[in-house]
């Protein structure tokens, strides 16, 4: 009995240490999870780098360095299907895929054509406001050399399995997914699928120029 009264104990120990093993990592990583502010802070910050290291990077290093940041700071599937509405539905698969994959490359070579040199411009955090449907908005403004106004850049976020990541920008007040959605939606219904991808397709190319 006494050998039993033994095993049983070292199985209750053996429990016990698992959970404290388990539970404290578990909240560890909860706690490690970046907030919408810290979130949009790593896209400002990579986008500053992306302008300091401009000319060295070229187009094609500023587009690898934005590439990761945008994939860890955005949720381009949901901003990819919200842009089409309805539409989303009556596409195939494939070319579900194939919008979201041309998508992902204007988005991120939009960045890359945009900040490219730096003299002097920052970022800086207004405020963090609460909205509805438990999405969060990030306000920052966009400090430009000499007597440039500053440009107000408003990041709307939502809690994803991954973490917060941002599914809509504001400049100035101006939304960038209202602006698409209009757009995108227009030339789907005149031109079709393809003609929607060859638009595209258009655009990163043009983005690579400028």
């Amino acid at each position: 009995m006494r050998i039993l009264r033994l095993i049983k104990s070292v199985f209750q120990l053996s429990i016990l240490v698992v959970m404290l093993l388990v539970v404290p990592a578990s909240w560890a990583e909860a706690q490690e999870r970046p907030g919408p502010e810290q979130v949009v802070n790593y896209l400002q910050e990579s986008l500053i780098k992306s302008m300091r290291e401009g000319g060295k990077l070229g187009y094609r290093g500023r587009f690898d360095l934005l590439a990761k940041a945008v994939d860890q700071t955005h949720d381009l599937d949901f901003i990819a299907r919200t842009t089409l509405g309805a539409n989303w539905t009556q596409l195939s698969a494939e070319e579900q895929r194939v919008f979201t994959d041309v998508f992902r490359k204007l988005s991120i070579g939009t960045y890359a054509g945009w900040f490219k040199s730096h003299e002097g411009e920052r970022f800086e955090f207004i405020e963090q406001q609460d909205m509805p449907r438990d999405q969060v908005m990030v306000r920052t403004r966009f400090v430009q050399s000499g007597r440039e106004p500053p440009v107000r850049f408003d990041y709307v976020l939502r809690q994803t399995k991954d973490g917060w990541r941002i599914v809509n920008v504001l400049a100035d007040g101006v939304s960038d997914l209202a602006l698409k959605r209009v757009e995108y939606r227009a030339i789907l219904q005149r031109d079709g699928f393809q003609g929607l991808i060859d638009m595209l397709k258009e655009k990163v190319a043009q983005t690579e120029q400028d």
